[in-house]
């Protein structure tokens, strides 16, 4: 990948993309974003969720529905200050102590005493890679379902113009991924190989 065929996947500027590519290409091999179009869907997500890789941490307004972290206990926020605390960082915008602590657990960091970690671009990009792998979001890229990954992500459909426009710039100008297999040995060849370790075996038990 290139860093302009990247910031046209994300909608980032071209000197953000050449900053963020090595880490973004790193944290897509870790967890498994191998094909095109898993990594056209990932990229047009984070896009959008980063703002073109520029934010990586939640702008606060304190709108209604960042006041509403306050205390939202299927975000983990049980403490007084968890919801300000525990703002979305990272370039999907991790949110809540509960996804902070699992987030911490995997990556072997502690952003939960010290959030800000999220921020980090290595974090950041590790971070969304590896919420997307434990979220099974590959299958929406593979059944080209930009609307179902976006619900995942956001909990809504917020945005969903501009991800679908993302997605479709990502995959135009990503090039195609090939992912190495391992073919099974044919049945003549499995045969070969017994007969020869049965006439191997023999002849050692000649006297």
């Amino acid at each position: 990948m290139t860093p302009v065929q990247l910031a046209k996947a994300t909608g980032a500027r071209i000197d953000r993309a050449t900053e963020w590519l090595p880490v973004i290409e790193a944290a897509m091999l870790e967890f498994g974003i191998n094909t095109q179009q898993r990594q056209a869907m990932f990229l047009s997500q984070i896009g959008h969720e980063s703002g073109g890789m520029h934010y990586t941490v939640e702008i606060w307004g304190n709108t209604a529905a960042q006041i509403s972290y306050e205390g939202r206990k299927n975000l983990g926020n049980t403490h007084v200050g968890d919801g300000f605390k525990y703002r979305g960082r990272g370039l999907i915008q991790t949110t809540g102590r509960y996804n902070y602590e699992a987030t911490a657990k995997a990556l072997g960091i502690d952003c939960v005493n010290n959030p800000d970690l999220l921020a980090e671009p290595e974090n950041a990009a590790r971070s969304a890679a590896w919420w997307w792998q434990s979220h099974n979001l590959n299958k929406y890229a593979d059944a080209d379902d930009c609307r179902g990954c976006t619900k995942v992500i956001n909990g809504g459909y917020n945005g969903l113009e501009q991800r679908l426009a993302l997605y479709e710039a990502a995959k135009s100008v990503l090039p195609q991924v090939e992912i190495p297999t391992v073919r099974a040995p044919s049945m003549v060849t499995a045969i070969l190989t017994i007969l020869k370790t049965v006439f191997t075996m023999f002849q050692r038990k000649k006297p």
